[in-house]
């Protein structure tokens, strides 16, 4: 008698299958980590591989060793919490703190949960935010994009333009007047990605790449990461029509920082995101909310990880309300 066996999500259907998916995602992450190496040089090299590499052996160890189960880093889970981890991260981080963000990640963020289809929030993610509370002036360090003429030690460090911004408001200033200053980057680098910041977040054209990547495959949908960008959109424009000179507009946001690469590779999570396009649709209003909330009258300059990680929260919520519709 042929028995039906429910595994944990997440459950992929038209013939893919998990490996499949998460080795797609890390195709789709290509164009960032060549923008990464190219404006940080060795520092992104040596982080990503310390990540990746120190991810990969805490899921083994756990896995091996005190689960007593078939280890599964081959399935390109763990391989993308570490790619994940390092772009959350500054070029310049000192190995041993990353190895702890690594083991925060898949020992907390992930195995402490059953493994991959049981946590409730993103490892990455996870391991990300304990760093910045831990160690909040490495991970506030920011190099500037050097290419590889910039050391990974003793690279050259400045404020990122989400970090401008908020210390440009706490002093007075008009940030219409820092927006249109010599000295501000300009849009053109931040979608480009030659400015500081954590690995992953800077070019925002790549990313935008490996969104369209994705679509195109049909790894992930529209829905997270455009609800997203369109309630980014909507509300940091009504707050800066209300006062410009107080709050930056639609398009700073929406370049700055890491929303690009929270919205479309974090966010987008299999397993902590809702499963119905309503409900992924209200889980990234609810992101785009938060993450502008958090940057303008929060004491951080930068909220998507924190938005992500609160939303990761209410997904067994949105679930329960916005089922998908039942066959027969």
């Amino acid at each position: 008698m042929n028995k039906l066996l429910i595994s944990p999500s997440p459950h992929v259907h038209s013939g893919d299958s998990i490996e499949k998916n998460m080795y797609g995602v890390l195709i789709a992450l290509i164009p960032a980590f060549i923008c990464s190496v190219l404006f940080f040089g060795m520092g992104a090299i040596i982080v990503t591989l310390t990540s990746v590499v120190a991810c990969l052996f805490f899921e083994y160890v756990i896995q091996k060793f005190l689960l007593k189960q078939q280890p599964t880093i081959f399935d390109g889970s763990a391989l993308i919490t570490g790619v994940l981890l390092a772009f959350n991260v500054p070029s310049n981080l000192p190995v041993w703190i990353i190895v702890i963000g690594a083991l925060v990640a898949i020992g907390i963020g992930k195995m402490s949960f059953g493994g991959l289809g049981c946590n409730i929030f993103n490892p990455a993610l996870v391991g990300r935010v304990f760093l910045l509370i831990s160690f909040p002036v490495q991970m506030t360090t920011w190099p500037l994009a050097q290419g590889f003429a910039g050391s990974y030690i003793d690279a050259q460090t400045g404020a990122t333009p989400l970090a401008m911004l908020k210390e440009a408001v706490t002093s007075g200033q008009s940030v219409t007047d820092l927006l249109s200053a010599e000295s501000f980057i300009g849009y053109k680098n931040m979608l480009i990605g030659n400015m500081g910041g954590s690995l992953g977040e800077v070019a925002a054209l790549a990313l935008l790449i490996g969104f369209a990547y994705m679509l195109f495959r049909k790894i992930i949908t529209w829905h997270i990461p455009v609800s997203i960008f369109v309630t980014v959109i909507v509300f940091s424009g009504i707050l800066n029509l209300c006062n410009p000179s107080l709050y930056a507009g639609p398009v700073f946001h929406l370049l700055s920082g890491g929303l690009m690469l929270g919205a479309i590779f974090m966010a987008t999570d299999y397993v902590t995101s809702p499963m119905s396009n309503k409900g992924m649709i209200i889980y990234g209003i609810g992101i785009g909310l938060l993450t502008v909330v958090i940057r303008v009258f929060g004491a951080y300059p930068e909220g998507m990880s924190f938005a992500i990680l609160i939303m990761n929260a209410f997904t067994p919520l949105i679930n329960r309300y916005c089922k998908p519709v039942r066959f027969a």
